[in-house]
């Protein structure tokens, strides 16, 4: 979240007598979308086959910005 967004919020909730918790910003993580034409590659998860049956190593084609990319946390927003 942007400071000045949590300032905002914060002023608001101030204002109306509200109180503040806390938010989930690793959900919001998955609301975000790749730039057009990006595509991002990663090693398959532990557990999965690595190797084809033609003998190539597999690779998995990231579709939405996962929580600990670099890309993740400016495409949110």
């Amino acid at each position: 979240m942007r400071a000045a967004s949590l300032r905002t919020l914060a002023t608001l909730a101030v204002k109306r007598g509200l109180s503040m918790r806390r938010w989930d910003f690793v959900a919001a993580y998955l609301q975000g979308e790749l730039e057009d034409g990006e595509v991002v590659y990663c090693h398959p998860p532990p557990g999965y086959e690595t190797t084809g049956s033609d003998g190539r190593t597999r690779v998995c084609r990231i579709l939405k910005p996962v929580y600990g990319m670099a890309q993740a946390g400016r495409r949110w927003q």
